[in-house]
């Protein structure tokens, strides 16, 4: 069966004009899973750097130190310009983590953000009496 004269070159018409679409579809879905990704590491290192500053005889500086060399070790180029921070006030540690996803997307800027903190560790002494 042939097309009318008025319907020829159609169909590449509306490949051309869905490619584009279908590019940046892909290229978002790409992005989220970064994101996501980035996302999780940066909830990682949160989590290991607390778990350094909360243990007895550390200290917060230690567990900043920690959690960004997770970050270096894990995914170097993932979450751009990362800032650490870490505090260790009272019975509680706490690490926090900041940054951007690694963009595929021009002009988009995705931030990561990752909170985690424990009790800090103590030890004391038994004061009961040995029978």
């Amino acid at each position: 069966m042939r097309r009318p004269e008025a319907e020829r070159g159609s169909a590449t018409t509306e490949v051309v004009l869905l490619t584009p679409v279908l590019l940046f579809l892909i290229m978002a879905i790409i992005q989220f899973g970064l994101w996501f990704h980035a996302q999780h590491v940066a909830q990682a290192a949160a989590e290991q750097g607390v778990h350094t500053a909360r243990s007895n005889g550390s200290t917060a500086e230690e567990g900043r130190q920690r959690a960004e060399d997770f970050l270096e070790a894990a995914a170097p180029s993932l979450i751009g310009d990362p800032v650490v921070v870490a505090g260790r006030e009272g019975d509680v540690a706490s690490v926090t983590v900041d940054g951007t996803a690694v963009a595929l997307v021009p002009g988009l800027s995705l931030t990561v953000h990752a909170e985690a903190s424990s009790p800090v560790e103590r030890f004391y002494e038994d004061d009961r009496a040995d029978p």
